[in-house]
């Protein structure tokens, strides 16, 4: 029997009980990247707190299946059917051809999302690879009466639902408000503004690079309809669980439903998760704002991307989060340290099952109960301090990492043999070196300080000043 597994259902506003429609199986649906340039840290925390999510419900018991897209056509810049396909902008941008540039930007995510400690997805499919699925869906929302051809363009027609807005009303108005902008002239063709394009023909743009024949003549489909398709061709005509960034929530997954369920016939997905933004100072992060930092970037500048995956688990997934190197380094300082308190642990002993079992409880309760990974984290240095023998901690942190998925062991073991490969006569030189460093700072005796740096430095040893004191390591 799986563990009592809660979350926040965005469909229903409520943090519910979930319960699969087959017992102790999960279908997962999570929409994947639009591959036309990097994925920025905000997009990869977005995917970290999900692979969390399908890691705490393997923890709780259920089998997982996951299935995530690659959308490489039909994503135009405004999510609203308006502006530029982002392939094309991006092949213009590049001077190549938009499945180079798909190539180039489907390995560079994957780097960055395995760097950060996620599971890869069960079934990765590119949009390119299902237009007749694409076709054929279209073809019945038109038969049932929910689509209509207009300039040559298929259209879903929201006048046809009962309901459209169905995550919030007041919230999806607003959002499309937003999202219509004086500059981007309106589509003519649509009935209602809240329509959307299952599929566009040449009447949209002439020289749209990726396009394929169809009933209603050359073109290329849209982007929502792409994961509607894809999610019943891998997972049928119902799923448990779709995610998404809470960008998503208006229009993609708004749409989502409305063509699913018209299509279906029937109820598509009963609960949603959405993470929220990771934010910089001057608000959300967003690949329109010029130089990308990415997961690449920060292993560049010196940071473990396991760093960045603690960082994002120290807050709840629905809240934004702030990001900023000094945040970055405190989260750095945190990590190593915790680190070294693992690699102090001996194995030695007897694993005590009931301590063992005891902790995954807490464990569990904190992952299950609405994804509270900074509650997990908490309960890790409680068994850390808990009076047990080190073989059962170690028991413990390698249950949790199952979830956590930091290397906590791997990093501890790294960190021994490390300092086990030392000369004793050389740490205590350099130790020693430090202390007269640090004596001579003290009487502001700063050119002393200095000559013992370079001391170290010529001995091939390097330190570095940090919140955490002074850390020194040979170079090679």
């Amino acid at each position: 029997m799986a563990h009592k597994f809660t979350f926040y259902n965005t469909l229903t506003r409520n943090v519910e009980e979930f319960k699969p429609r087959e017992e102790g199986k999960v279908s997962i649906y999570t929409c994947g990247p639009t591959v036309y340039h990097f994925a920025h840290i905000g997009n990869i925390r977005t995917y970290i707190m999900q692979d969390a999510l399908i890691k705490a419900l393997s923890y709780a018991g259920y089998d997982v299946k996951r299935v995530m897209n690659i959308t490489d056509v039909g994503h135009l810049s405004s999510d609203a059917d308006t502006g530029e396909d982002k392939m094309l902008a991006g092949a213009k941008r590049e001077h190549k051809s938009v499945m180079e540039i798909a190539k180039f930007y489907t390995d560079a995510f994957f780097t960055d999302f395995d760097a950060v400690g996620n599971k890869r997805p069960d079934v990765v499919e590119p949009a390119t690879n299902c237009i007749p699925e694409f076709i054929h869906m279209i073809e019945v929302l038109l038969e049932k009466g929910f689509a209509y051809v207009a300039g040559g363009n298929v259209y879903f027609d929201t006048s046809k639902l009962n309901e459209y807005y169905v995550f919030s009303s007041e919230v999806e108005k607003e959002a499309l408000q937003v999202g219509v902008r004086d500059d981007v002239e309106e589509d003519a063709n649509k009935k209602n503004k809240t329509d959307f394009v299952l599929w566009f023909t040449k009447s949209k743009f002439e020289d749209q690079a990726l396009k394929w024949d169809s009933p209603w003549g050359v073109g290329y489909p849209g982007w929502h309809i792409e994961c509607s398709c894809i999610s019943m061709k891998h997972l049928g005509e119902y799923i448990d669980i779709h995610c998404g960034g809470v960008d998503n929530i208006f229009p993609h997954h708004t749409n989502e439903i409305a063509q699913s369920e018209s299509y279906l016939g029937h109820e598509w997905c009963k609960y949603w998760f959405h993470s929220n933004h990771l934010n910089d100072q001057s608000g959300k992060m967003s690949k329109s704002k010029g130089a990308i930092l990415t997961v690449s970037v920060l292993k560049e500048k010196g940071y473990d991307p396991l760093v960045y995956r603690f960082f994002c688990l120290q807050s709840h997934y629905r809240k934004p989060l702030v990001f900023s190197f000094d945040a970055l380094d405190q989260a750095a300082a945190t990590f190593n340290k915790l680190i070294k308190r693992i690699a102090e642990l001996k194995e030695e002993g007897t694993v005590d099952d009931n301590v063992l079992k005891s902790f995954e409880e807490k464990f569990a309760d904190a992952v299950c109960g609405d994804l509270n990974t900074a509650m997990a984290i908490t309960i890790l240095y409680d068994a850390l301090k808990a009076d047990t023998n080190d073989a059962t901690k170690l028991a413990i942190i390698e249950s949790f990492d199952k979830v956590l998925s930091l290397d906590l062991i791997g990093h501890a073991k790294a960190l021994s043999e490390e300092s086990t490969s030392v000369d004793p006569e050389l740490e205590k030189y350099v130790l020693d070196a430090i202390e007269r460093r640090a004596q001579a700072k003290k009487n502001k005796d700063f050119a002393t300080a200095d000559a013992i740096r370079d001391e170290l430095l010529a001995k091939g040893v390097e330190i570095k000043d940090t919140r955490e004191g002074v850390v020194w390591t040979i170079k090679a």
